[in-house]
């Protein structure tokens, strides 16, 4: 359902042994989405989640400070955790810095996340394509070098979502459910009403790409919004896809190793956050049904 992610490849004499754990961080609990997908996948790998939520979010912060967490949250992953592969879940920080992570760190496998534009030309009908992400992925040169290439072949809008990905952070710590937040809901519908007519007519946008891995967990809303014919194309699933290739290629994949599944379940998976604990707790539990002792706050200067 979506666009082949940013990946990049090779083996080193310092690459880690398969037995360590996948690194996977975003800016904040909008990674969760993609961790999700790659439990699915991979559900014998080990993972090491850093949601940078001190930070968060990235998408409203300028490019040259992206970068530099980027790069320092790799090489604190690698150091204290001796990653074996990393995915940055996270659009903005790709668009960043993935070119200069694959430069500084050859060695090690990386996936990262851009706007499934390409998919997203497979399935509209009337050629009109909304986009919706952070001012940073959408304002990037990665990103307008990618729409430029395909400018000919559809009517793209593009609508950055200011606030957004902030609500959908501060929504984990209420009771209700994201989709029930008004906050999320109000942006929601300011950002799409900007936007302009959805459906299947001619000159209608038939098709939204979520460009913003937080934006998965307001699809309800979304979907309230927009009804049943307009498509949604997201990166989780062939994100995971493409890191089990990586692994497979490099001979880095953990099949081999049986434990228990229950054991997998409880210890496969760390969650560290630069931010307050229990808001990585809260969007663990409600949305991968991970015990909150699987959380750590750390500090990453």
């Amino acid at each position: 359902m979506s666009q082949p992610p940013e990946h990049g490849h090779s083996r080193s004499a310092s690459a880690a042994p398969p037995q360590q754990p996948i690194g996977v961080f975003d800016s904040g609990v909008g990674g969760l989405s993609v961790l999700h997908a790659l439990r699915a996948a991979l559900p014998r790998e080990r993972f090491v989640y850093l949601a940078d939520s001190a930070n968060a979010p990235y998408g409203e912060r300028a490019a040259a400070q992206v970068s530099a967490r980027t790069l320092a949250i790799t090489g604190y992953l690698r150091a204290q955790h001796r990653i074996k592969a990393l995915v940055v879940a996270c659009n903005t920080a790709t668009a960043a810095a993935i070119d200069e992570l694959r430069q500084r760190h050859p060695g090690l496998p990386l996936v990262g996340l851009e706007p499934a534009l390409k998919p997203a030309l497979a399935l509209t009908q009337t050629g009109h394509v909304g986009v919706i992400g952070t001012r940073g992925t959408l304002g990037s040169a990665k990103f307008g070098k990618l729409l430029a290439s395909l400018a000919d072949r559809a009517h793209f809008v593009l609508q950055p979502c200011d606030g957004l990905a902030h609500a959908i952070e501060r929504s984990v710590l209420s009771t209700a459910p994201v989709s029930g937040s008004t906050e999320t809901g109000a942006l929601c519908q300011r950002y799409l009403h900007a936007m302009g007519t959805f459906g299947k007519a001619p000159g209608q946008i038939d098709t939204l790409v979520l460009g913003c891995t937080h934006y998965l967990f307001v699809t309800d809303e979304l979907r309230a919004l927009l009804g049943p014919g307009v498509q949604f194309v997201e990166t989780g699933a062939p994100v995971a896809r493409q890191t089990r290739r990586l692994l497979e290629t490099a001979g880095l994949l953990r099949n081999g190793l049986r434990e228990p599944q229950a054991a997998a379940e409880t210890a496969g998976t760390r969650l560290l956050t630069t931010g307050p604990a229990a808001m990585l707790q809260a969007a663990a539990q409600r949305w991968l049904g991970l015990p909150a002792d699987c959380c750590t706050g750390i500090c990453l200067p």
